[in-house]
């Protein structure tokens, strides 16, 4: 519902180049879009029926549609997700920078703080409830119904912010300049899918709730638009710079007082609230997606405050990079939100068409026209916003979304090969062994505690393994030899030339030249500092040793990590 702070808007700037008489082609605009809207809410009424685990588009597409235009439901999902933090914030700071102008050079700084808050506060783990959002979402919605009324009571504006720049005539109203304006203002629709993904989420009878909210949301919605296209119409509202919409009606209904800046603030709230729950819903679909071999699986790991850590932070980087792009222009982020929720839209209609088919339950018939027609709508407003709004930014929606695809099948090959050449075939039932007495290096840079664990480690691989090291020009190897073997004089040492300024890639041609065809266990003692201070210590010589080794030659690598305890002096095993 925080996306009439911005479709509204979105109509009146391009009917705005019309003047005066594309202005007054709002309502009529508005009244189509409102229709698009009941249709909307009827059709997905349908998917919470028929999908009550939640997951909309995908899941639909997933079961319905095959992999590859789940695939596509995936990426448009992704994508919508990070518009919808973007967007959010950087339309909350412009009611924000309307209420107090002084802020509006401020813009982009404002924009990144607020991100930079809310994903810091996500990562830190944030448990959302439903009697948290209520409050500001009653405020919001009685603040725009207050103004509605108010504003349809009043003969006069009771204040009037700015004057517009519109002029009669200025450009031919056209039919393409409908399409346009009917285009932008579909991003007041991004939000329909929401309940459907988030049946789960709702109270027994889940089903029947959802599609309740779902009926609640179109009508609240609905009413809204159509109510601000009037005052718009009725006040002969322009574009005004550094001014929102949304602000100017406000002042016109309500006046300057205190109503003026409850509405705004109240607006910054929700659309905060708004930014935040794609924190919630995309790090939980990219888990999704890890676990179906769609993304890397470090995406489904959780951290110990049960967040999804490496979700947060994509969207939260994603997000910024788009606000610092657009300089925090929320007119230049809204285009590019729509296309990605219509393909969505689209996919999620024809696989219900598709799903009611193949049920064939009483009623499909008139169900599956439903859906149909869903379809045929939101398939023709993806056409129309990707070309009417494709130079204003949408080409980067269309180049992203084939890129998120071929990304994903891409790591699903990845994983499909991993599986392949892991599998246990028929002939491999059992262990294979390797051999009583396997090599076992330990690689070591001193006498040290942690070189005295890692050889214990490494004795419970073979009763003799042996420490190896690369020396450079620069030290006496014969004083080390003499400090080691006076500390562990049962143990064979190893000393082996720097020859390519590179420890690991030293060790590394040691191996292919004196075990190539031997199987070589490499033990790679790594340090786990015990505070974050102390992780900016270490060298990382552990992570170039086993890079290197893995890859320039066809030693098995083990590496093993050891605690530092800030209280003791001991090592303690970790992993």
């Amino acid at each position: 519902m925080a996306s009439v702070s911005y479709g509204p808007e979105a109509i009146v700037l391009v009917l705005a180049v019309a003047g005066g008489a594309g202005l007054g082609f709002t309502l009529p605009v508005t009244i189509a879009i409102a229709l698009l809207l009941a249709v909307l809410v009827a059709s997905y009424r349908q998917v919470i029926a028929a999908f009550p685990n939640g997951g909309g588009a995908y899941a639909v597409a997933r079961k319905r549609l095959g992999r590859r235009a789940s695939l596509i439901a995936a990426a448009s999902l992704i994508i919508d997700y990070v518009l919808n933090v973007a967007v959010s914030i950087a339309a909350g700071v412009a009611a924000l920078t309307s209420a107090f102008p002084a802020l509006l050079p401020h813009t982009v700084w404002i924009a990144l703080a607020i991100l930079l808050g809310v994903t810091a506060l996500n990562l830190r783990g944030i448990a959302d409830s439903a009697r948290a959002f209520m409050i500001p979402t009653i405020v919001f919605v009685t603040s725009i119904l207050t103004v509605i009324v108010a504003g349809l009571l009043r003969s006069e504006p009771a204040s009037v912010v700015g004057a517009g720049s519109a002029l009669d005539n200025a450009e031919t109203i056209g039919i393409l300049l409908l399409l346009k304006a009917f285009s932008s203002g579909c991003a007041a629709l991004t939000g329909v899918e929401a309940i459907a993904n988030a049946v789960p989420s709702f109270r027994t009878p889940r089903v029947v709730n959802a599609q309740r909210a779902e009926v609640a949301l179109g009508v609240l919605l609905g009413t809204m638009l159509i109510g601000l296209a009037v005052l718009i119409e009725k006040f002969s509202l322009a574009p005004v710079e550094g001014t929102t919409v949304l602000s100017q009606l406000t002042a016109a209904s309500l006046g300057n007082g205190a109503g003026y800046y409850v509405v705004q603030f109240a607006t910054v709230v929700l659309l905060a609230l708004a930014a935040n729950t794609s924190y919630g819903g995309l790090p939980t679909l990219m888990r999704i997606l890890a676990d179906d071999n769609l993304l890397p699986h470090r995406f489904a790991r959780r951290n110990s405050r049960d967040v999804y850590r490496y979700g947060v932070l994509t969207l939260g980087i994603a997000a910024g990079a788009l606000v610092i792009g657009s300089g925090g222009n929320m007119n230049a982020l809204v285009p590019l939100f729509a296309i990605g929720v219509f393909v969505g839209f689209t996919l999620a209609q024809v696989g219900m068409v598709r799903h009611w088919r193949a049920q064939r339950a009483p009623g499909w018939a008139w169900r599956a026209t439903l859906n149909g027609a869903g379809a045929l709508l939101t398939a023709v407003a993806a056409v129309v916003t990707t070309a009417m709004k494709f130079s204003d930014g949408a080409w980067l929606v269309v180049v992203a979304l084939p890129l998120l695809v071929a990304g994903m099948q891409r790591v699903s090959a990845a994983y499909d090969h991993l599986g392949d050449r892991l599998a246990i075939g028929p002939d491999r039932a059992g262990p294979r062994v390797i051999g009583s007495r396997p090599t076992v290096l330990v690689p070591v840079s001193g006498v040290t505690e942690l070189s005295r664990m890692a050889l214990s480690a490494a004795t419970s691989m073979t009763p003799a393994p042996a420490a190896i090291r690369v020396c450079d020009d620069h030290e006496s190897t014969a004083e080390f030899t003499r400090e080691w073997q006076a500390r562990y004089p049962d143990t064979r040492l190893i000393l082996i030339e720097d020859t390519d300024n590179s420890v690991g890639l030293s060790l590394a041609r040691y191996v292919r030249t004196h075990f190539g065809g031997d199987r070589v266990f490499a033990v790679v003692a790594t340090i786990e500092p015990a505070t974050t201070w102390h992780r900016l210590l270490p060298t990382h010589r552990a992570d170039e040793i086993e890079h290197a080794l893995r890859k320039h030659s066809d030693a098995m690598v083990c590496q093993i990590a050891f605690r530092i305890d800030p209280s003791h002096r001991n090592l303690s095993l970790r992993a």
